[in-house]
């Protein structure tokens, strides 16, 4: 099993969803680095539910306590510790279901994996919830690289199936994208998307989307090809948050439908800085960055806790029978998944330009 991520810049994760708590060992952590317990705090209350008819009504608190590497508000040099504890959990639903796996859940591999001794309370290392350590993570991350003026912006682009349609300014989502419930800066297509969710949560189901996200200001020549590619580890890094799906790069997938004439990104030189007229490559060419914004879209399914009768088995009778999961639950969680997006990207980000820097 693996927690850890990263090489210079290294996070591993610790916790349970119904443990005691959640949290993260930052090491690589350039000493004299500038941390405010508020700073960090305002990147988890992102995170967090806030009420909303789609959100988890475990309303957790949330609240960071930093244990060591921080000294008179600097980083040390030493492996930073943050925690948060688990107030809100409730377990009791799931005691009904340990002897039958929830379809679209980690349970029946995890039973098989783990022989019956993994924590199966609220999906237990395999929940989302384990994803705050790794938003603490990225407030570190992103300290570092605002240090060299480097930007990670992320937004929904689709919920259910309905898009956005249209390209938004940086400007955009750099000013709407925390205004809005669903971290969409399109104001038409967020009702629709709304709308779209009270109908699945009517019927007792949920909704996957899409997660947008740039890094701007990136230097060129950061990564490195083949096995350490940028794009790689950030596909992987981005693989590692709960119900992700797909990852694509600038053009992704329409790609694969364009001739090389329309792919191609032809160079220019803008005000004496080397740039491409336009950026399907999203940024990254041969696993290093281009020096043009980073684009990537993340893919999540819907999450698998729906309220619908659902088929399954009975692992002690080994016979199929019907669940009906109860519990704190999303409808749609891509909205929360918007802070986690951009700290995941942060992180490799941070360990990229510090790797470069030996």
């Amino acid at each position: 099993m693996s927690n850890s991520l990263g090489r210079r810049f290294k996070i591993t994760l610790f916790g349970e969803s119904h443990g005691r708590c959640v949290g993260v060992v930052v090491e690589g952590c350039p000493p004299g680095l500038e941390v405010r317990e508020e700073l960090i705090q305002a990147e988890l209350d992102k995170r967090k539910p806030g009420g909303e008819a789609f959100s988890t009504p475990r309303l957790e608190e949330d609240k960071v306590e930093i244990l060591s590497g921080v000294f008179n508000g600097r980083t040390t040099g030493a492996p930073i510790c943050m925690v948060v504890w688990n107030r809100k959990q409730d377990s009791t639903p799931y005691e009904k279901l340990k002897w039958t796996p929830r379809p679209g859940h980690a349970d029946y591999p995890a039973y098989v994996k783990y022989r019956g001794f993994h924590d199966y309370r609220g999906g237990g290392i395999f929940s989302a919830r384990l994803m705050v350590g790794v938003v603490a993570a990225g407030a570190l991350a992103k300290q570092i690289l605002r240090e060299k003026e480097i930007d990670v912006l992320a937004h929904v682009v689709e919920i259910g199936g309905i898009g956005i349609g249209r390209t938004p300014s940086i400007e955009e989502i750099r000013e709407k994208t925390y205004k809005s419930a669903l971290r969409c800066v399109d104001e038409e297509a967020s009702l629709k998307m709304q709308h779209k969710i009270e109908e699945a949560k009517r019927e007792g189901d949920s909704l996957g989307g899409i997660v947008e996200c740039l890094a701007l200001n990136l230097p060129a020549g950061l990564g490195d090809p083949l096995f350490n590619a940028l794009d790689a580890d950030l596909a992987h890094a981005l693989f590692c948050i709960p119900a992700v799906k797909g990852v694509e790069f600038g053009a992704g997938f329409k790609a694969a439908r364009m001739k090389g004439s329309e792919n191609n990104d032809p160079y220019t030189v803008e005000n004496g800085r080397i740039v491409t007229l336009t950026n399907n490559a999203g940024g990254v060419l041969g696993g290093m960055s281009t020096g043009m914004p980073l684009i990537v879209r993340v893919a999540f399914k819907p999450p698998s806790s729906i309220a619908k009768p659902q088929q399954t088995v009975n692992l002690k009778t080994m016979k199929p029978t019907e669940i009906k999961v109860e519990g704190k639950h999303d409808v749609c969680f891509v909205p929360r998944a918007v802070p986690i997006v951009e700290a995941m990207v942060a992180c490799v980000l941070a360990d990229h330009l510090l790797l470069g820097q030996l």
